[in-house]
């Protein structure tokens, strides 16, 4: 291949044309799509090769870095990826780098070998370089971040031009050298010694190019010139508009490769199968370079291509110390030569074998093989040696299903963006593999790509690791959704060979990767012609594969699966017993894990597991997109939008995963790895159902174990001893039979729960042994009467009361508690010398917004809430009276009017109260009755009458604050993780320990968080065991309770989690209701109504009470259950 140093590109400004501005010409000079190349020197090296790069595992996640150490962990990650490759060289590392403001601004000739770079700076590679002080990073959702005039884009257009130096190894004499870029962010040219070799677009594709005859000889000992010139905007940006961080410049690797004259450059794996699978047919299908061969230095025809698969179980001997195997010792299997044709383009050879018994590939079950191409010349001579992974599966539909392997799996996944909080878009290995460690550990077996093609390893890694993927298309136009005068490119033909280009690259790229269950056409892209297009070409080119879709109503002829987002439960109920439907319905979105979110992702779990046409969903997100960021004060924090003072942006929107940028899983995670476990057990009458929810795998593998608890007590544990169960069968257990059944019915207790754990007998890729992949807790029935609550009074005395200008003193002993009569609230309570409580028990129906009550603009619950100023709530003591006063109890009446502030001025005379109690400026009329018993307890009952025309209510509970001091929280009641009404389902009940640091979950941006669930009782103690016990009491059910160093204005008013200050006490709320978190998406009014808190009357009792070192919370709880 010949270049001419003259020849450019007319791209100059004098022109007027800019080839970044022309959707017509999307590359020059472009090598064609094909697999990955590694250039294998034999057989056995390659065979070594995918030894060593297949030994990954839970142990490697753990060196996962997301400091600033991932900057030189990234090179390194970089470099490795191809180590013992001996064709094969990385160029990553430190390059000279200079940031234009402009195209018109970059050096004159910056390219040419004599251009001086010694005074630039340098920017490792790979890496984006507003990760590095260049510029700045720019987050948006869906509009554009510069001025919709497609296929303009800003003439202040950031422009990286990057140089480095490389020489070509001795030994790479006499072959071809491509320069391959796996990825550079958006559009494109590189100059070999001053020769422009070629123009690329798109963000996440590779792009190659041949460099031989601009090399200097190998042996020159002359270093070559790479310079390479990067715009951050081109027309390109208008089809990459996802829902993340626009960063910029060479965030993959660049690579040098050296192939003979004639080589392999391109082959597809597919499989079929007979006899039940049985029986597996192979083909693979190879394509060659041989465009610089002149016809009669080669005789092509004695040329041969040899195919070998390899089953990966038996390359242990490459694990051997002496590191040495041979290729000869195995039983592989040798594909034949089928044909031979030579018409348009490459000459194409097919070569086809059979494989009984094949061990099939699938998420339970990621069986391997190592696929093998040799070309060889006339005389038997290795020429080029290529390989892969394979794996044999078979994707097929039948009505309303797909079907891997014959079975129709559930896809239990997340959509995963590409994204490190200090590298950016640049990727590290152990990075990536802790992403499928964790997921894997959560039950995750699916993933989608979003919303482009990812890491070239990344795929590898999903293969060994066994997660189901949709590969998506690096195609997204949202922002042009919000245009009058412009329309989605997927209708205009000027866009055509440019999103097609996207399509054919993932594709020709990816296709042999066995993990690929569905190609997306794209994401948020409307629907038209261009889109048809490419489901065409992707259907004609791979028939082994399904296709996926959205845009455009989600039930288009270009998607073989019906794959909405955010879809609400109800509406997929009615598409799966639509009879004219029968695509299989996949959410491609949904629960979005938004801050503190994923509320009633369990009733989408309900439908899904039992509603035939229903096959599963992806949640949004995988990680928090923030990106890490050094403050004023020099610490360091997650940044979101508008943090880097880019505008326009979309703040925290970029703050929607399952964990932190870290992978620090949110809360959240639990409940996604419960409703996504694949072993089910439920109660049914007298027995319990034990379900194997897996397709191809039984039980052999997992240790079953069962524990009992009694009012949070532990009364037994142990194996729980059952037969295999097989894939999607069930194994029944009669409970008078049950191992705890002797337990259960001695007990007193008045609730009584069983726990079912299934563990992992044996390490496996993703997790050490002991894993608990599965975890169930059930109520059992009680054979004790669940009567209402009661204080037990011994008649002993010695409760004294004064009443002295307004204040209610009550003791007894070591103890007493002040009342302020005229606002009838508790104004301290000592014992011991020790204060509990110093600011009152006052009813509280606000919480601080989440993410989520934030979603829908106007018509948002937090809306609503601040505009009838829930937020800004007064309370008024419209009456108080001491009812009762004996040695034994003492009783006190309150009645509450809560208004908004600013409507103080109708409660200054208290004579017009009773007037006012029916106007609509109270929202909340609230009768409280304390009783204080000489054991030391006080009986708060509550009886809450909310004005009927307010919103759904965020609470109805108190608050009240405890002494610093008294910061270790026990309880018992769902935990020990945060749950809430709506997200509780892997939450069991017990006796929980924390301390109220570590009950803070710190959500990127704050608001409502920390709560348990289902909470008994609850305790709040000091060092020395003093402090305060609450419990429900009564026939009131558990509570909500949440215990936080930040008052609910305080989290309500910091924009992010380092500004939260801390108050000067413990602020503790118990709630008789509690208002779902919602999730269904965040940008709407999306909790369920059975977990919305309407308007009523409610009722509710608590009991209060002191704790000393002496007494035991449990004791204390129980003294007040029925006998």
């Amino acid at each position: 291949m010949s270049f001419v140093p003259s020849v450019q590109l007319p791209f100059s400004s004098n022109s007027g044309y800019k080839i970044w501005e022309d959707p017509s010409f999307i590359k020059w000079r472009k090598r064609d799509a094909h697999v990955p190349l590694q250039s294998h020197d034999s057989v056995e090296g390659c065979l070594r090769y995918w030894y060593e790069r297949n030994k990954v595992d839970y142990v490697i996640s753990s060196s996962a870095v997301w400091n600033d150490d991932a900057v030189l962990g990234a090179l390194e990650s970089a470099a490795s990826l191809v180590k013992e490759l001996h064709f094969v060289r990385s160029l990553s590392g430190q390059w000279k780098f200079l940031l234009a403001s402009s195209p018109a601004n970059v050096p004159i000739d910056f390219y040419s070998n004599s251009f001086d770079d010694s005074v630039w700076e340098t920017l490792p590679v790979p890496s984006n370089w507003q990760m590095h002080g260049f510029d700045y990073p720019h987050y948006t959702n869906i509009v554009y971040p510069f001025p919709l005039n497609p296929p303009h884009v800003p003439s202040n257009n950031p422009t990286g031009c990057y140089r480095t130096y490389f020489r070509i190894p001795n030994e790479w004499e006499g072959r071809r050298i491509l320069l391959h870029f796996e990825a550079v962010d958006s559009a494109f040219l590189a100059w070999v010694n001053g020769v422009l070799v070629g123009y690329s677009q798109d963000s996440r594709l590779p792009a190659e190019f041949e460099i031989t005859d601009c090399c200097h000889p190998c042996g020159s000992n002359r270093e070559n010139i790479l310079a390479v010139q990067v715009f951050r905007w081109s027309d390109g940006s208008y089809l990459e508009d996802q829902d993340h961080w626009w960063l910029s410049g060479i965030h993959r690797d660049v690579l040098l490769l050296a192939k003979p004259k004639v080589f392999i450059m391109d082959y597809f794996f597919k499989s079929s199968f007979t006899d039940n699978f049985h029986l597996a047919k192979l083909e693979v299908e190879v394509k060659f370079d041989m465009i610089s061969v002149e016809s009669e230095e080669f005789d092509i025809s004695s040329f041969t291509v040899e195919a070998v698969l390899y089953d990966n179980a038996e390359l242990s001997g490459y694990g051997r110390s002496e590191g040495v195997a041979d290729s000869s010792s195995y039983s592989p299997v040798r594909l034949k030569p089928k044909s031979l044709s030579n018409g348009f383009g490459f000459p194409g050879y097919h070569l086809v074998g059979k494989l009984e018994m094949p061990k099939l590939w699938s998420c339970e079950n990621p069986n391997l093989y190592t696929l093998v191409l040799v070309l060889k010349d006339e005389s038997g001579r290795l020429l080029d040696c290529e390989s892969c992974q394979v794996g044999m599966r078979e994707i097929s539909r039948s009505h309303k299903q797909i079907l891997v392997n014959g079975q129709p799996v559930v896809f239990r996944g997340v959509n995963r963006h590409e994204h490190h909080p200090r590298t950016g878009k640049t990727n590290l290995e152990a990075c990536m593999i802790k992403d499928l460690v964790l997921m894997k550990q959560n039950n995750i077996n699916a993933v989608r790509n979003s919303h482009y093609p990812q890491h070239p390893r990344w795929y590898e890694l999903c293969d060994l690791f066994g997660v189901y993927m949709i590969d998506e298309a690096n195609i997204e136009t949202h922002g042009f959704s919000l245009s009058t005068q412009f329309k989605h490119p997927t209708s205009e033909p000027s866009w055509a060979a440019s999103m097609l280009d996207r399509a054919i690259g993932m594709v020709e790229r990816d296709k042999n990767h066995a993990c690929i269950i569905f190609w997306s056409l794209g994401n948020e892209s409307d629907y038209g012609p261009n889109h048809s297009a490419l489901a065409g070409w992707i259907r004609e080119k791979d028939h082994s594969r399904l296709l996926h879709y959205e845009g455009g109503g989600s039930r288009t002829s270009s998607t073989d699966i019906v794959c909405p987002m955010y879809m609400r439960v109800w509406d997929m109920v009615t598409i799966a017993n639509d009879p004219s439907e029968t695509r299989p319905l996949i959410l491609c979105e949904y629960s979005h894990a938004m801050g503190n979110s994923c509320g009633n992702i369990h009733e989408y779990w309900k439908v899904i597991d039992s509603t035939f046409g229903l096959q599963g969903g992806l949640i949004w997100e995988w990680v928090d997109q923030a990106l890490l960021k050094e403050g004023t004060d020099g610490c360091k924090y997650w940044a979101y939008g508008g943090h880097f003072g880019d505008a326009p942006n979309d703040s925290n929107f970029c703050c929607h995963g399952l964990n932190w940028p870290d992978r620090t899983p949110h809360p959240a995670l639990q409940e996604v790895k419960y409703v996504y476990q694949p072993i089910k057990t439920t109660l049914m009458d007298s027995r319990m159902k034990i379900t194997n929810a897996l397709f191809f795998e039984s039980t052999q593998g997992l240790e079953f174990s069962w524990h009992l608890m009694g009012d949070g007590c532990s009364l037994g544990s142990g194996v729980l001893n059952i037969p295999l169960i097989e894939p999607q069968s069930s194994y029944d257990i009669e409970l008078d039979s049950s191992p705890w059944n002797s337990l259960c019915a001695s007990s007193s207790a008045m609730e009584i729960f069983v726990t079912i754990t299934a563990k992992m007998r044996h390490s496996t890729r993703w997790v050490k042994d002991g894993h608990i992949i599965a975890s169930t807790q059930l109520c059992l029935p009680s054979k004790r009467n669940p009567g209402p609550h009661v204080i037990k009074i011994v008649d002993c005395g010695g409760l004294t009361s004064e009443n002295v200008s307004g204040i209610l003193t009550i003791k007894k002993n070591n103890w007493q508690i002040k009342v302020n009569t005229n606002t009838g609230t508790i104004e301290s309570w000592e014992v011991e010398g020790h204060l509990l409580a110093c600011k009152g028990i006052l009813p509280c129906f606000w919480r601080a917004p989440t993410d989520n009550d934030k979603g829908g603009e106007s018509n948002s619950y937090a809306s609503k809430w601040w505009a009838c100023h829930l937020d800004k709530m007064s309370v008024h003591t419209a009456h108080c009276s001491i009812e009762r006063q004996t040695d034994l109890i003492v009783q006190v009446k309150t009645v509450y009017f809560i208004i908004p502030e600013d409507q103080d001025f109708l409660f200054k005379n208290k004579d017009t109260i009773d007037e006012l109690e029916t106007r609509s400026s109270v929202f909340f009329k609230v009768e409280v009755c304390y009783c204080f018993y000489d054991t030391g307890d006080v009986i708060a009952e509550y009886n809450v009458n909310p004005n009927s025309d307010l919103p759904p209510i965020p609470r109805i509970g108190v608050v009240f604050h405890v002494e610093k001091s008294f910061d270790k929280v026990t309880w018992y009641g769902k935990g020990p993780f945060e749950c809430y009404p709506d997200r509780k389902e892997a939450a069991h009940v017990g006796i929980y320990e924390s301390s109220v640091a570590d009950m803070h979950v710190p959500y990127i941006v704050p608001g409502e968080s920390s709560g348990r669930a289902d909470v008994r009782w609850v305790a709040f103690q000091d060092n020395d065991g003093y402090g305060l016990f609450a419990s429900v009491y009564g026939s009131s059910p558990p509570m909500q309770m949440s215990a936080s160093y930040y008052s609910t204005s305080e989290l309500d008013r910091a924009t992010h989690n380092k500004d939260l200050v801390k108050g000067n006490d413990i602020e503790v709320h118990l709630d008789h209701k509690h208002m779902g978190l919602g999730g269904d998406d965040s940008w709407s009014p999306a909790v369920h109504d059975q977990y919305l808190v309407p308007p009523v009357p409610y009722s509710f009792s608590i009991r209060l009470c002191p704790i000393r070192p002496s007494l035991s919370c449990q004791d204390i709880y129980i003294s007040q259950l029925p006998p």
